[in-house]
């Protein structure tokens, strides 16, 4: 039977300054667990390590690449396996590795996404040729689907208190956002200085000391588990995600035209409609649409979507920026990138935190987004011979803490509120959201500049010297920079017209017992 609150209606907005109910019992106003647990600020700490492996190794192999392709003889037609192994798991199993959090608990699936992920790491390290590394690579990404979501929920779950809670996923929204950029120059100083190697290697004593942390700090606040696995949900949910994936990375080498592109991408829509139809049927869903239902939660996941399809183009481009036209070496690249880390943990931590239990989570939203899209129209105007300081930096801090301001709430609204036997599935859910906003934006946005460029070349006469052609591709760059901007400010529209002054409610509905 539903389970429902005296009088038979769902839980009221909770405002920013009232205390969030106590996650152990969705309907209950009491004193915030978090207050009494000493070891809050510890567990924050191993949480937000174990995710910031995580991000990295989103963005860290991308620099050592080259040499891996060398030191294993690898053709130029499988170098792209060495990321999309590790997009493809990560982002076809999340809800899968969310839903396991929810059933056997979240810290025993933290755990679990801990070790395999070390042993991942070790097993690529040491990979002997570009079989071994493309299946590390996979296993990875399968181990952080698990952790990636446990840790969010474990993050949910730990802070009830709206300023304890503002303060902890600062620092959340800071890593998700920065990582990727911390990658790029942890990867350049790995690759430079010792070997591509430790580009994986390096996971091993991460994720060794985040367990030892784990046991010591963490506690599953975990409501009523049990119940069963929604094998068709995963077959369906899982399958689609994969094949979406999977069709957008294989846009950019292969055209859109390609059946190898068209294919798996309509074959992702139709498994993942398939999915949404059983979730309505489905006794125990994989992925439960009540925490869709209230107005506030659906506009956090879809300004995070389109805040990711509209950034994540900007690391692409700017690689080859700094690197074909600039000329930067790796490590000169990934320290380049470093202002926009900055301003992300700026923005989420220094501003975004400080303001959200007294501001209305749209405002950081819609204004983080506006702050983000001026960043990408100065970056639009780059020329081949523009200088770092003048004309690149002003663009990336405004990015940086555009992207700031925006992830921290997005994070806090999509997740409060929601029952604690679905924080995992949630959790997943808006972690798989920004995963497939970053391959569908890389792409698209790729796409773009391709054809811009190859349109710049046409009008120009033929490209047949260096220059020429970096005049071409900083056009396409351009033309891209001004779509991201356009995508940015679209998701600004949607933060102030869904997501309302107060937090979502308990999901939107009554959790089902």
């Amino acid at each position: 039977m539903n389970k429902k609150h005296p009088g038979g209606e769902p839980s009221p907005p909770i405002s920013p300054t009232r205390p969030a109910p106590s996650p152990d019992h969705g309907d209950a106003t009491a004193t915030p667990a978090s207050a009494a647990d000493p070891k809050r600020w510890w567990a924050l700490a191993v949480i937000a390590l174990a995710q910031l492996m995580v991000i990295l190794d989103g963005t860290i192999v991308n620099i050592a690449l080259p040499s891996a392709q060398r030191a294993l003889g690898m053709p130029d037609a499988d170098r792209q396996w060495v990321i999309t192994a590790y997009t493809l798991a990560f982002g076809g199993l999340l809800l899968l590795g969310g839903r396991i959090a929810d059933l056997v608990g979240r810290k025993r699936a933290f755990v679990i996404g801990l070790a395999g992920f070390a042993v991942a790491s070790a097993l690529g390290g040491a990979a002997a040729g570009p079989g071994t590394l493309f299946a590390a690579r996979a296993l990875q990404g399968a181990f952080a689907a698990v952790l990636a979501p446990s840790a969010l929920s474990l993050l949910t779950t730990t802070f009830t208190d709206p300023r304890e809670r503002a303060k902890a996923f600062g620092v959340y929204g800071a890593l998700a956002g920065g990582g990727s950029g911390a990658g790029l120059l942890v990867g350049g100083l790995l690759t430079e200085y010792l070997n591509w190697r430790w580009c994986l290697y390096v996971n091993v004593p991460v994720a060794l000391a985040a367990l030892i942390g784990a046991q010591v700090f963490l506690r599953d606040r975990s409501g009523p588990r049990g119940g069963h696995l929604d094998v068709p949900g995963v077959l369906l949910g899982s399958g689609g995600l994969v094949a979406l994936v999977y069709g957008f990375s294989e846009a950019g080498p292969r055209g859109w035209t390609s059946p190898w592109v068209a294919a798996p991408l309509m074959a992702g829509v139709i498994l993942l409609a398939a999915f949404v139809w059983w979730q309505h049927r489905a006794a125990g869903p994989l992925l439960p649409l009540r925490i869709f239902r209230d107005r506030s939660r659906a506009g956090a996941f879809a300004t995070m979507g389109l805040a990711t399809i509209g950034m994540f183009g900007v690391f692409l481009f700017l690689t080859y920026y700094f690197q074909a036209v600039l000329g930067y070496p790796p490590v000169r690249t990934g320290l380049a990138f470093m202002p926009v880390s900055v301003g992300i943990v700026i923005g989420a931590t220094q501003i975004a935190a400080r303001l959200l239990p007294r501001t209305a989570p749209h405002t950081l939203m819609a204004s983080g987004m506006v702050l983000a899209a001026a960043g990408m129209v100065l970056l639009s105007r780059l020329t081949v011979h523009a200088q770092y300081v003048p004309h690149v930096l002003p663009g990336l801090l405004l990015v940086g803490l555009g992207m700031g301001l925006t992830f921290m709430p997005v994070y806090a609204t999509a997740t409060v509120g929601v029952p604690t036997q679905d924080t995992g599935a949630a959790s997943a859910a808006l972690t798989t959201v920004q995963q497939i906003g970053a391959s569908l934006g890389t792409v698209l946005l790729n796409t773009i500049a391709t054809g811009a460029a190859g349109r710049h070349s046409r009008a120009h006469g033929p490209a047949d010297s260096g220059t020429a052609l970096a005049e071409a591709m900083v056009h396409g760059f351009s033309v891209a920079y001004w779509c991201s901007a356009g995508v940015l400010l679209l998701a600004a529209l949607v933060a102030a017209l869904t997501v309302r002054r107060g937090k979502p409610s308990q999901a939107g509905s009554k959790p089902s017992a």
